[in-house]
């Protein structure tokens, strides 16, 4: 399914497109890296839905330098990804400058996206993830290598970050100002710290505070879980775009409200989201299953399609023997038999509409290397082992 043509309904406008370097992205939303989700059958699936910017999982900047077989596989991507985009994550200047060197020259590449978001304790106890923008120093040169090493490529580089380590320790403004000086082509900020995790909601206000405060393209992050999130996040806080994740968790056609909505005149009403009922969730399910066995094999494509179940059914009435089998199938015959079983009439669940999807976890204290919060700057390298391929931010 392809978006609709603007000009062909009343009171839809051409959205407004979102520049980064010489790349302009006709509707302003980024599909958020999302590890075991945001591969190339779920991009092709959001893809079909809407118009955006579709982001590769994350990949480590090590892990491509060295060959990686697991890193270099997740290097694929749909034929209806108009923009290749990869997420780089690393914490070593030098490392990061030459993975980029790498997805331009040998895999085209056309937008790198560096992630200084992920909360994970076994990322930020070794100074990686979320930890990393605390030591400015650090994030200059790592900024700078990539954007060097994009340049003669004409690939523009953004960043995203989280406001901070904790409320003591808020970075976001600072790592605006670096990324502008760095030559970075945008900036996109989670309004959450890393204490908070995925918790408590998102603080647009410091989204609006950054946009202020530099000069390139600012995109929010955080509670969007309805089209109409993210319009009413762009008035308020004056972004360029927004950035999704968990609001697209078995929601791929959250994409096709978001380029409606985004499209939409600002003198009109924002058109009504998008409220399959379940048969035709059913049928998106399938489609899903179907992009996944495409790329791994029937067998574990069947077995990677599980996880997403109860995101799809999230709400739904289907009973629990359904669920259940559901997330064990292995062939598109047992899903078939199973879909087969849902009611194809019932109705879209309200009640799930601007609700939490995903992990949401607990505020908890950020574990940090001995001593971190000492300085601004790092002395040596940081810990090669703060490379994880966790992604998150």
């Amino acid at each position: 399914m392809t978006v609709t043509d603007p000009s062909a309904a009343p009171g839809l406008r051409e959205p407004a497109a979102l520049r980064l370097g010489d790349l302009e992205v006709d509707v302003p939303v980024v599909l958020a890296p999302m590890a075991g989700v945001t591969n190339v059958a779920f991009r092709r699936l959001c893809a079909e839905q809407g118009a955006g910017l579709y982001v590769c999982e994350m990949i480590t900047s090590r892990g491509l330098v060295e060959g990686d077989a697991t890193s270099l596989s997740m290097l694929t991507f749909a034929d209806n990804e108009t923009v290749r985009s990869v997420q780089l994550y690393g914490v070593d200047p030098v490392v990061m400058g030459r993975a980029v060197e790498i997805l331009c020259a040998d895999h085209g590449v056309e937008h790198v996206d560096l992630n200084f978001g992920c909360p994970v304790p076994k990322i930020t106890r070794k100074g990686g993830g979320a930890a990393l923008p605390w030591k400015a120093g650090l994030l200059g040169r790592i900024l700078e290598e990539t954007v060097r090493a994009a340049q003669p490529y004409g690939v523009p580089v953004t960043m995203k970050t989280r406001l901070g380590i904790d409320e003591d320790h808020l970075t976001y403004l600072d790592a605006g100002r670096i990324a502008e000086d760095a030559g970075c082509a945008a900036i996109a900020l989670h309004g959450r710290t890393a204490a908070q995790h995925y918790s408590g909601q998102a603080r647009w206000q410091a989204i609006g505070e950054l946009k202020a405060a530099v000069g390139i393209p600012v995109l929010g992050n955080g509670d969007i879980w309805e089209a109409t999130d993210a319009a009413r996040m762009m008035a308020e806080t004056g972004c360029d775009g927004v950035v999704v994740g968990r609001g697209c968790l078995g929601r791929p056609w959250l994409f096709r409200d978001l380029a409606a909505t985004l499209g939409a005149d600002s003198g009109s009403e924002a058109p009504t989201p998008t409220l399959p009922r379940l048969g035709e969730v059913a049928a998106v399910m399938r489609r899903h299953a179907e992009l996944l066995g495409d790329w791994l094999g029937e067998e574990r494509g069947c077995i990677e399609f599980r996880k997403h179940v109860a995101w799809y059914l999230k709400g739904f009435a289907a009973g629990s023997r359904i669920r259940t089998e559901l997330g064990g199938v292995s062939s598109y015959s047992s899903l078939d038999r199973l879909l087969g079983d849902l009611d194809p009439d019932e109705p879209y669940p309200v009640s799930e509409l601007g609700t939490p999807r995903g992990r949401q976890g607990s505020p908890r204290k950020v574990a940090l290397p001995d001593g971190w919060l000492g300085s601004r700057e790092v002395v040596g390298a940081v810990d090669p082992a703060a490379e994880d391929a966790t992604s998150g931010g």
